[in-house]
């Protein structure tokens, strides 16, 4: 996404006008649209007032995409209650098929004993809770594979 179209959609997701934005930062709104057109760049001082205006940091500002922030702001809302309603390996099985058929296929017993080691050896190292052992074991095996290692 082009910078002129993140100002844009950032703007709009926080329902403000280009008339609106250019009188907070003091400047025109053709001031404005020469930014969110791409064909001129508004320097630091009024990028970080945009970021503070729309809510989001100057990293989210500049490469804002609404489809990843409504997502967090829908993770953000959901509580624990509804969130344990979800069927969460039958909603991602749709996107990724292995998650519906590897309990089929895998000696389950074998790795969640292995997995229990790794997270109670956490809890003891660390003195994380379960649940805190758990993130933190699902965030190393995240890093691992962002890595290549995995």
């Amino acid at each position: 996404m082009r910078l002129g179209e993140s100002l844009s959609a950032a703007r709009r997701k926080k329902g403000l006008t280009q008339e609106a934005v250019a009188e907070r930062l003091g400047v025109s709104r053709q001031t404005v649209s020469k930014w969110e057109t791409d064909e001129t760049l508004p320097d630091i001082r009024q990028s970080k007032e945009m970021a503070v205006l729309y809510g989001v940091s100057l990293d989210e500002l500049i490469a804002f995409d609404p489809s990843v922030r409504e997502i967090e702001e829908v993770i953000e809302r959901t509580t624990e209650e509804t969130s344990a309603k979800i069927d969460w390996t039958a909603l991602w099985a749709r996107k990724y098929p292995i998650l519906g058929r590897y309990q089929k296929e895998v000696d389950l017993p074998r790795f969640q004993a292995a997995l229990r080691r790794l997270l109670e050896d956490l809890g003891e190292t660390y003195g994380y809770s379960a649940l805190d052992a758990f993130l933190v074991l699902k965030d190393i095996l995240g890093a691992l594979w962002s890595s290549g290692q995995g």
